[in-house]
């Protein structure tokens, strides 16, 4: 690491990145990563400002001139659909003074047009015009004055994922091994998925460390944090045997975990519980690998996180266990860092688009049931991770050097083991017991804050 470059990091952050280092193989992290200043400040410039951050899904801009507002880090952009179909990635910021030109969370517009002096933008970013240009602006180059773009914009199943690093690589190269999963769950209908109803959005006292955390595969909690979720049935399948599946670092950051039982003909819940005549129609092994369709017809849960901040979740819920059955639930969401102490949670339900009406309909309501703002599992996640956040920016925490315990599955520690013979890449173990998954992301994320710009880390074992 260069003078300069380390010198951007402060002593307190680069004492805790070399915590991790040494910490990690004995399953070991630094509680101060949670709700440092410093820390944060990094994490918005190592973290936020070089990785792919997921923006939105295609779905939600379907036609020419729709547009949405999204973050990176905690900085705005437009993702808007040009006049020719285009998706752009722009900084919500006038280049002539830096104000916001966006004033309405998503739309429908061909201009933006910034209220402060009047300047015009195309829905591509392109600056058309201004009021009095001649007076004012003749001669002076538009082409050199449109809006910012984020360096690269990529779709992958129609989700839409953008980099502020031009030296980034290429999206399904940064997914690694993780790619062959996106592929599994998003390409298992031909059609696609799309979204259903607009994302929520709340705010909470924590930190997005721990939303990811949790997604990468902290199954362990469900018995105890969820034991009421289970004893009302939303969920079809007892504790022990949902514990019962692989964890699988599915490369350098990117985790992810099913659950599934051990006999390839146990009964189900299949295919993450979608209905059976959707599964016998539409997912087939002409959309993707028979090893591929083999583990979606096995599972019943995927719960996973693309380093740094976005989560996938498919599953069997309901709302209602007395009058509806468990039906499958597919919702990805974004943490959104707010400050060190807080984080935005936005939350999109998805279904495929060969599901009914009425079975999207079904869908979009046991999620908002169970996966939402009032939802049973997001009101039991929350309280811990506030208090996650409150220890790691506390003084004792400081002073007693306090550190997380995340030895399960290590070598000689709890049931699981290394598995050989799964059809996918990653380092895969078996069963859910095991927090492995975790360690990967905590991994990256201190290669990634300690490397100096335009060196990435390696995204693959």
């Amino acid at each position: 690491m260069t003078a300069a470059q380390e010198s951007t990091l402060s002593p307190r952050v680069r004492q805790l990145m070399d915590r991790i280092d040494s910490g990690l193989p004995g399953g070991r992290i630094p509680s101060g990563i949670f709700g440092n200043p410093d820390v944060h400040q990094a994490e918005l410039r190592r973290i936020f400002g070089r990785t792919w951050v997921y923006m939105g899904h295609e779905s939600e801009i379907a036609a020419n001139g729709d547009y949405m507002v999204r973050r990176i880090g905690e900085d705005n952009f437009v993702v808007t659909r040009d006049e020719f179909g285009t998706v752009h990635v722009l900084f919500d910021a006038c280049k002539h003074r830096g104000v916001q030109i966006c004033r309405a969370d998503s739309g429908n517009s061909s201009h933006f047009r910034c209220p402060y002096h009047g300047w015009t933008y195309a829905s591509d970013g392109r600056l058309v015009g201004a009021p009095l240009w001649k007076n004012a602006f003749g001669n002076m180059n538009k082409a050199e004055n449109g809006l910012s773009k984020a360096a690269q914009v990529e779709s992958f199943h129609g989700l839409v994922f953008a980099t502020l690093d031009p030296t980034a690589p290429p999206l399904r190269e940064y997914l690694g091994g993780m790619a062959w999963y996106m592929d599994l769950l998003f390409g298992l209908d031909a059609d696609g998925v799309e979204v259903l109803g607009k994302p929520q959005r709340f705010v909470l006292d924590a930190n997005w460390k721990s939303g990811a955390d949790n997604f990468s595969g902290d199954d362990y909690h469900l018995g105890t944090l969820h034991k009421s979720v289970y004893s009302i049935g939303a969920f079809p399948v007892p504790f022990s045997e949902n514990m019962m599946g692989y964890h699988i670092q599915a490369s350098p950051g990117h985790s992810l975990s099913f659950s599934m039982a051990d006999d390839p003909d146990d009964p189900g819940p299949k295919f993450f519980g979608f209905p059976e005549d959707l599964a016998a129609k539409y997912f087939t092994a002409a959309n993707i690998s028979p090893e591929q369709l083999e583990v979606a017809r096995r599972s019943r849960v995927l719960v996973g996180n693309v380093f740094p901040n976005f989560s996938i979740l498919a599953l069997p819920m309901t709302e209602d266990g007395a009058n509806h059955p468990p039906t499958g639930v597919l919702t990805v969401r974004c943490w959104q860092p707010k400050g060190p102490g807080q984080v935005e949670m936005w939350n999109w339900f998805l279904g495929y688009k060969n599901m009914t009406p009425e079975q999207k309909d079904r869908a979009y309501r046991a999620g908002l049931g169970t996966f939402s703002l009032g939802g049973a599992f997001e009101m039991d996640d929350t309280e811990p991770w506030i208090t996650v956040s409150r220890t790691g920016r506390s003084v004792a925490a400081e002073l007693l050097g306090f550190e997380l315990n995340y030895e399960m599955g290590m070598p000689g520690i709890g049931m699981a083991h290394p598995v050989q013979n799964w059809p996918g890449p990653g380092k895969v173990y078996w069963t859910r017991y095991e927090e492995g998954v975790q360690r990967n992301m905590y991994a990256y994320y201190a290669d990634l804050m300690r490397s100096e710009p335009g060196q990435w880390p390696e995204h693959s074992f």
